[in-house]
């Protein structure tokens, strides 16, 4: 980590946490060791201790370091585990769906092809909770007096419980975005028009496929759960350009 002499008082954060990021991506700083004071690091980098406190928080709210008070405190390099990892990454995709106003096609592709990817994982590995918990939100979306939140966080729940049953720790992460930042997206979009029963029907075709261990029909029926999500997002679009002629003429 060189001394940093150029860029603006603004910048220079933002610079030194990348470097120390950088240095715990590659090894060079390791789990669990403790960073140089905020003296050191400011005479390494050439700035202010104001300056490294602020690189500090930076890498503190990432999850990348932690602070420990007392004689032997300081700033130490964290341990990220996947479910801390998974919550940043929904976070993050949930405000690039937001920001950058991902169009209900490309975000209903991404998510239904990663899902897609973890169908013959899930059909060869599910455990008896996954299929418990795909189980019991399925039974939850079939109550009548299930509110329109409550069906849309039991659609999430469930194909959480499917991406989980894949059993892999990455792909679970990657799909963390896809299903709970996705999906509550598509789910606002259609809720007012889709068939609760249709959604019930399609989730309880993928519960049996993947309970039997049958990838093919789970891929299937994800394929047709897809389908019928694009077809209502479209006949919402009709409707909405219909009621827009209608009132211009």
């Amino acid at each position: 980590m060189e001394k940093l002499t150029l860029g603006t008082e603004g910048e220079l954060p933002l610079r030194i946490a990348q470097a120390i990021r950088d240095a715990i991506v590659t090894g060079h700083l390791i789990v669990d060791q403790r960073l140089p004071s905020e003296q050191e690091l400011a005479e390494q980098f050439g700035v202010s201790r104001p300056t490294v406190r602020e690189a500090l928080k930076r890498l503190a709210a990432q999850s990348l370091i932690r602070t420990q008070r007392g004689a032997t405190g300081g700033a130490f390099v964290n341990r990220i585990s996947y479910e801390e990892a998974a919550s940043q990454q929904i976070t993050t995709s949930t405000l690039l769906l937001s920001m950058n106003a991902v169009d209900f096609d490309t975000a209903r592709e991404a998510r239904y092809a990663l899902e897609r990817a973890c169908v013959p994982f899930a059909a060869e590995r599910r455990k008896a909770d996954h299929l418990a918990a795909m189980r019991t939100e399925i039974f939850r979306q079939g109550q009548p007096g299930l509110s329109d939140e409550g069906f849309c966080a039991s659609d999430v729940a469930f194909h959480r419980a499917l991406v989980d049953a894949a059993g892999n720790p990455v792909l679970s992460y990657q799909l963390a975005g896809a299903v709970e930042a996705m999906q509550p997206l598509m789910n606002m979009i259609t809720f007012t028009a889709r068939s609760r029963e249709t959604i019930v029907a399609l989730h309880t075709a993928i519960a049996d496929a993947i309970e039997a261990r049958d990838a093919a029909t789970a891929e299937t029926a994800l394929a047709s759960l897809s389908a019928y999500t694009a077809e209502l997002a479209s006949n919402i679009r009709a409707k909405r350009q219909t009621m827009r002629d209608a009132a211009k003429g």
